[in-house]
C-alpha cells in the first residue's frame, strides 16, 4: 500500500479542500447576513456556493479516475496530476468568488487533468483486458 500513499494524501487533501470551501460558504452566509437555508440574494454568496458545489460535482469523476490511473499506470504520475487538479480547483474557487470570468484558467486545467486521468485509466484497463 506504500506505493499509493501519495494518491491517498491527495485524496485527503481534496477532502480538506472541500471542508475549507464549506467553511468559506458559512462565513459568506454570515458576512452577507443571508443565513442558511437561503442560497440566493447576494452575488458573492451565490458565487461562493456555486464554486463549492461545482468542486463537489467534479470529485466523483476525478477521484476514481486518479485511483484507477494510479493502479493501472503510475501512482507517482497520478499523485502529480492529482496535485495539479487540487491547485487548479483552488484557483477556480478563488477566481469564481472574485469574478465568474476569472474561474476559467482553473476550470480548464482541472478539466484537462481529469480527462487525462480518466482516459488514461480507461485506455490502460481496456488494453489489459484485450491482451
Amino acid at each position: 500500500m506504500e506505493q499509493y500513499s501519495g494518491v491517498a494524501i491527495v485524496t485527503l487533501l481534496c477532502s480538506l479542500m472541500v471542508l475549507g470551501m464549506a467553511v468559506k460558504v458559512a462565513k459568506t452566509h454570515a458576512k452577507t447576513g443571508l443565513l442558511v437555508p437561503t442560497m440566493t440574494g447576494d452575488p458573492l454568496l451565490e458565487r461562493t456556493i456555486r464554486a463549492h458545489m461545482n468542486t463537489i460535482e467534479w470529485m466523483p469523476i476525478f477521484l476514481p479516475s486518479m485511483w484507477m490511473f494510479a493502479i493501472y499506470w503510475s501512482a507517482s504520475w497520478a499523485t502529480g496530476l492529482g496535485c495539479v487538479w487540487l491547485l487548479a480547483r483552488i484557483a477556480y474557487f478563488i477566481g469564481y468568488i472574485s469574478a465568474p470570468s476569472k474561474r476559467m484558467p482553473g476550470f480548464f486545467i482541472q478539466a484537462f487533468t481529469t480527462l487525462a486521468l480518466l482516459l488514461g485509466a480507461i485506455g490502460r484497463i481496456g488494453y489489459l483486458a484485450v491482451s
